[in-house]
């Protein structure tokens, strides 16, 4: 059962995950609240402040029409008051209630910042709906639209929510103060508007001349040097912590500590960049969104960097360089990638209209930046981020932009420290199979019970899907299915989790794989790809599982999974979890699954093992199952197969996904 986030049983689970070190710091930063709420000191004063991370001439020119087109379409539905987050739409945005969550219609109580209890829904509302509008990612969207219009109303309704969120949100005083990552995003987002706006004539008066962005800034920076995350929970959030001080302290380098801010900031974004990073350039947290997330605040504190002739480690660029050829390496045939893990829509740098493919994005910027390999997929998209980043980043000479390194030769298809595994065939089938670690660190907070699940694509349609994440806070029920075994295509024993969950974001056992045998390359060439890993999280029993991949031609491809549980005898469920497009038709141990792809009628059919007993699932809600979730608080219905049994079946579990024509 999972505990609820923030009770004392909670505490005491998510004590038992952190080492001395760990908790002695949270002390310290425990008694430092303390005195912060009786003791917040102003700002140094701040006089003859410039701002000189400014654009090189000429970058703007380099914005493709059409993603301008769609940047300006996005900023006038902004200015209009409207928007949409989490599946919910605002149409209140020409001005804002900074602590409102529309999703519950409750406000965010007001006081000192560490009292206000945020992950409580019935006390604060949704705190990812109060958060995501204050990581002002909105106003760099506007600002952008200035920087390739001229037109002042853009800027002027960035400065006019600017100096609203400013007085509303005084430091330490609000919701907004309660959680590092909000900080350093918001940072990032405050340079990236002053630098966009440089061409308007009120930006010096709104930023340089300005004593409440000046406490502003100096507080957001002095509260992240205090209060880093720590130890188990030393992840994404630490990045973006480390990205948006590192950022400021070099556009806004006003202050006494600004040099060492950004020296201490730098020094812990090698060190969290590397940690954070497997050597095979995939992100540790095995949850896709997040290597996304963090390959963004990367190659933005870089771009800071270049921008303020700051030098940076050798091996930050190492690892910005890995984490881009595994984004290329792992995307399919339509440059989507896994659906691993947790996944919540976060961005690092928003200056892109709607419509603009975030994967495509990274790798067209990774490819500015560092150069494509000649395996890359092709990026056929346009987005305004990337010339506006390659215009800040030097073009260093190859001999000296990272250490000496070999890439790929060839496309890589398996991450041996990962666990990860795609296995490709023909007319773009794709297939994730998952055989690593349960997640990151002690705590693993991002982190699904989905060892050994398989992932299956079709031309870039979820045929066996990963059904996503859905939500966080406020609704246990749904964030314990979308996060469980049988919330994936994988096996589960004794209706239990492989791994032990002890909250939303913490769990205190994991399972542990292995991966037995990895060929992905038969396949491709006309034969067979295999696949085989075991894991031990249901204890007294090893589930393995083995998938073949053949190609007998262009068009007809067949998918095998063999499941085998060695242990006592056990109940069983089995679940393949289709996509929202697919439409299955099933009669006792065979699914007929039709779909179209860009008007052209496909299907596919898969024979489901007979020891089992089928049944289709779908959008039910008492319990949840069969749903897919497409973006974080957005949730549609969808046809999951359940086999029930034992598992004294000796030749185990044989499943078979035939593609024909």
């Amino acid at each position: 059962m999972t505990v609820r986030s923030g009770s004392p049983g909670w505490y005491l689970r998510r004590l038992s995950r952190m080492g001395p070190r760990e908790v002695g710091g949270r002390a310290g930063d425990a008694l430092r609240r303390r005195r912060w709420r009786s003791a917040l000191p102003d700002g140094p004063p701040v006089t003859g402040a410039r701002f000189t991370a400014v654009l090189p001439a000429g970058t703007l020119d380099a914005v493709p029409p059409d993603a301008a087109k769609r940047l300006v379409a996005s900023a006038d539905r902004l200015l209009a008051g409207h928007a949409e987050y989490f599946g919910v739409e605002r149409d209140d945005l020409a001005d804002p209630d900074w602590s409102y969550d529309p999703k519950t219609g409750r406000r965010a109580p007001a006081g000192y910042a560490f009292d206000v209890p945020y992950r409580d829904e019935d006390a604060v509302g949704d705190i990812k709906q109060i958060w995501e509008l204050s990581r002002h990612q909105y106003l760099t969207v506007l600002a952008a639209a200035y920087a390739v219009t001229g037109d002042e109303r853009y800027a002027e309704r960035v400065a006019e929510h600017l100096r609203s969120w400013w007085t509303a949100n005084p430091p330490l005083r609000s919701v907004q103060w309660t959680s590092g990552i909000e900080l350093g995003i918001r940072l990032l987002s405050w340079v990236w508007v002053r630098r966009l706006l440089d061409g308007w004539p009120g930006a010096a008066g709104l930023f340089e001349e300005n004593p409440v962005a000046h406490q502003q800034i100096w507080h957001h920076q002095r509260w992240l040097a205090a209060f880093p995350s720590r130890g188990s929970s030393a992840n994404n959030h630490v990045i973006a912590e480390t990205a948006g001080q590192f950022a400021a302290a070099c556009a806004f380098g006003w202050f006494p500590s600004s040099a060492r801010w950004r020296a201490d900031a730098l020094r812990s974004l090698d060190r969290q960049l590397r940690g954070n990073t497997f050597g095979s350039g995939l992100n540790r947290e095995l949850a896709t969104e997040y290597h996304g997330l963090v390959l963004e605040l990367g190659l933005a504190a870089l771009a800071e960097a270049d921008a303020a002739d700051i030098p940076v480690p050798a091996t930050v660029r190492l690892v910005l360089l890995r984490m881009t050829d595994a984004l290329a390496a792992v995307v399919d045939n339509r440059l989507r990638p896994p659906r691993q893990g947790d996944a919540d829509d976060g961005h690092g740098l928003i200056v892109d209209g709607a419509g603009t493919d975030r994967w495509g994005s990274l790798l067209a910027t990774g490819d500015a930046v560092f150069g494509r390999l000649p395996w890359w997929p092709t990026v056929t998209g346009t987005d305004v981020r990337t010339p506006l980043l390659a215009a800040l980043v030097r073009p260093y000479p190859a001999d000296k932009a990272v250490p000496a390194v070999s890439r790929p030769a060839s496309r890589p298809d398996h991450f041996a420290d990962a666990g990860m595994t795609i296995l490709r065939g023909p007319a773009g089938i794709w297939c994730r199979c998952d055989g690593g670690p349960h997640g990151f660190l002690s705590i693993a907070a991002h982190a699904h019970a989905d060892a050994l699940s398989v992932e299956v694509r079709h031309d870039g349609v979820d045929v066996l899907a990963d059904p996503g994440t859905f939500c966080y806070h406020g609704q246990p029920e749904w964030r314990r299915y979308f996060r469980s075994t049988l919330g994936h295509n994988t096996l589960q024993l004794d209706g239990e989790d492989q791994s032990v969950s002890g909250g939303p974001f913490l769990w205190t056992r994991h399972a542990r794989s292995r991966v037995l045998t990895a060929d992905p390359s038969g396949a491709a060439a006309g034969g067979t790809a295999n696949w085989c890993a075991e894991h031990d999280g249901y204890q007294g029993s090893v589930h393995r599982r083995r998938v073949e991949l053949t190609a007998a031609t262009a068009t007809t491809q067949e998918l095998r999974v063999v499941d085998e549980v060695r242990g006592p005898r056990r109940a069983v469920r089995l679940a393949f979890h289709l996509g929202p497009a697919i439409t299955a038709d099933l009669v006792a141990n065979r699914a007929a699954l039709t779909w179209t792809r860009d008007g052209e009628d496909r299907s596919a059919v898969l024979d489901l093992p007979g020891q089992l007993r089928w049944q289709a699932h779908r959008g039910e809600s008492d319990p949840p199952l069969g749903w897919y979730s497409a973006g974080f608080g957005r949730k549609e219905p969808a046809t999951t197969l359940v086999g029930t049994g034992f598992t004294d079946a000796a030749e185990g579990f044989t499943t078979v996904l035939g593609f024909h024509g």
